[in-house]
């Protein structure tokens, strides 16, 4: 049989997590693999099952998040970026938070429907609901599947607010239903711009569009009036901090309203991932790369308690809220989120969907 290659993928292996006690499983490639594969490699695929869950609306408690429910079409996110903090949610499933969980997805095409009948309920609270916290909402298989755009249609058709953060430019796809919720003050958009250096987003976020496409959507997203955002996030520190300022000028020159930055996180399983991918790409700084971080994780590769671990502790992490703070004031990016309406939400008429 022939060896998988994981060319173009972020992580650099697909061990399974001991945490839930689950056995190591061998890589199985299909016939197709190896007809493909006449040099002796074949390619790791990008598959996608289909899942039928009961509800769509995940609820969140967290008192340093700015949201209290989101929206997830999907599970796994073939960007790939070595950093995602949502790659331990694939151990869950009995698939690694390594490789399976930038090749293996999860699509949930009912899910409009669940958000209709979620919207719909006696008593249903109206609040911004989020995309894009736990996997892109815009990465590849959204061009085929159009889970997203559906679900976008239910909050337009019943004027519910909304946020979108992505790092992908497809986004502008859905100019249509966005711009329109956007002038009623009902939408607003966060692009993350990791790093404007092709080389360092080849290994770092491999299936990704590249940054300057990225600011080209913040730029038609501004001029489309959508209240659009920069996300510096996740730094990298020894990787990727060196461009906080040139990424922040060009972000407020293509026209985002404000910005905000995230030290990277290692929750997890994300943390040996992340090793692992230092000693590939990079064995000459790997050592000084996580000194780094633990200095601003209070000694270890992770901090999960609430509000340090959004912008990390000591000198070092006081020194990149600094720099943030001077690019904001140098190039005039705000820092203010946009608030979003409540007051026109209406609920869905009946229980079929208009636009779906």
């Amino acid at each position: 049989m022939a060896v998988e290659s994981l060319s173009g993928r972020g992580a650099t292996r697909n061990a399974t997590p001991s945490r839930f006690n689950l056995e190591q499983r061998e890589v199985e490639g299909d016939w197709l693999d190896q007809v493909e594969a006449l040099d002796g490699f074949a390619p790791r695929r990008t598959t996608v099952t289909v899942e039928k869950p009961r509800s769509i609306l995940t609820r969140n408690r967290s008192p340093d998040i700015g949201f209290d429910r989101s929206v997830n079409p999907y599970r796994g996110c073939e960007h790939g970026c070595i950093y995602c903090f949502a790659r331990p949610t694939h151990a869950y499933h009995d698939l690694s938070p390594g490789v399976d969980f930038e090749s293996r997805l999860f699509a949930k095409p009912d899910a409009a429907k669940l958000l209709h009948a979620a919207l719909s309920q006696p008593g249903y609270d109206c609040a911004p609901i989020a995309l894009g916290t736990n996997t892109d909402p815009y990465q590849p298989i959204e061009e085929h599947w159009e889970i997203t755009r559906s679900v976008l249609q239910v909050l337009v058709e019943t004027k519910h607010p909304f946020t979108i953060t992505t790092k992908s430019d497809r986004v502008l796809r859905d100019l249509d239903l966005i711009a329109p919720a956007a002038h009623e003050g009902l939408a607003a958009v966060a692009v993350s711009v990791t790093s404007l250096d092709p080389r360092i987003s080849r290994t770092l976020e491999p299936r990704a569009p590249a940054g300057r496409k990225r600011l080209e959507a913040i730029r038609q997203l501004n001029e489309a009036g959508v209240p659009t955002l920069l996300a510096v996030a996740p730094i990298v520190p020894q990787i990727t901090d060196h461009e906080l300022e040139s990424i922040v000028e060009a972000g407020a020159s293509a026209g985002a309203r404000a910005g905000f930055y995230l030290p990277v996180r290692l929750p997890h399983e994300v943390a040996p991932l992340f090793r692992a991918w230092l000693d590939e790409h990079y064995p000459d700084r790997a050592a000084k790369v996580m000194a780094t971080i633990r200095s601003m994780r209070g000694g270890r590769d992770n901090d999960p308690d609430y509000f340090t671990r959004m912008g990390g502790s000591g000198p070092w992490a006081d020194l990149l809220k600094t720099r943030f703070d001077k690019a904001v004031r140098r190039y005039g990016l705000g820092t203010t989120k946009t608030v979003l309406r409540r007051d026109l939400f209406r609920a869905p008429d009946g229980v079929q969907l208009r636009l779906l």
